[in-house]
């Protein structure tokens, strides 16, 4: 028991001291990559069908979270403060019509956000928390309607064929992340984002006997980001 004590001791002062050479200085380049998932406080207005009465679905529209593959460098531009860009391979979203509770489409969106980091601690060895603010860019494609919704706009509208499109978004985002040193180069990486992301849904149908309608509304889908994964000095 004594010795394994001693061992567990001495393996405890080495992570300790791995974790103490790891700082960051001007020029340093840290590549950040994990699994990081996009958890949506979303707000949508009402869906105004013709013909139907505007309170039936007045709550508008529910979008599911997304996770992906986070892709994420920053460029110390001095010892305290640093540039970072956010990307990741594209993320898949389901959207749900609330008051109906079918599933009304999905779309797959890419979210790529640059924010202007502070680091208080850069310089110093040990943890690195950093905080930032910065501006997202948010471009969707993919949009499809489900056969759910389809079937329901049919019924009650004589709707043979929907498409859905997203417009892209342009907000602002606000950060907060540490590294966690595992030795000089490499660190374990937690962070999370708030981001401000907007769109208008417009719904293009095609009617029997022809003819064709466009429902437009608004959706603030304003995430929540969580990234888990490793981070890489250069």
């Amino acid at each position: 028991m004594k010795k394994q004590l001693v061992m567990a001791v001495a393996a405890a002062s080495v992570a300790l001291s791995a974790a103490s050479v790891q700082a960051y200085e001007q020029g340093d380049i840290i590549f950040r990559a994990g699994v990081v998932t996009v958890a949506p406080n979303d707000d949508s207005d009402p869906i105004i069908l013709p013909g139907i009465p505007e309170d039936t679905l007045q709550n508008g529209v529910s979008v599911d979270n997304g996770t992906a593959i986070s892709l994420i460098g920053a460029y110390m531009l001095n010892d305290n403060w640093g540039l970072e860009l956010l990307a990741a391979t594209p993320f898949e979203h389901d959207i749900d019509v609330k008051d109906l509770g079918i599933a009304a489409g999905s779309t797959k969106h890419l979210p790529p956000t640059l924010s202007l980091q502070w680091y208080p601690r850069g310089g110093q060895e040990g943890w690195q928390p950093y905080f930032g603010l910065g501006v997202n860019y948010t471009t969707f494609f993919d949009e499809e309607v489900d056969p759910a919704l389809g079937g329901v706009l049919g019924d009650l509208l004589g709707v043979t064929s929907a498409k859905l499109s997203l417009d892209d978004s342009f907000g602002w985002a606000a950060q907060a992340g540490v590294d966690i040193p595992l030795n000089d180069k490499w660190a374990f990486n937690l962070g999370v984002w708030y981001i401000d992301i907007g769109t208008t849904a417009d719904i293009d149908v095609n009617l029997e006997g022809g003819g064709s309608a466009t429902v437009s509304f608004d959706v603030d889908i304003d995430p929540w980001v969580y990234n888990v994964g490793v981070a890489y000095k250069f």
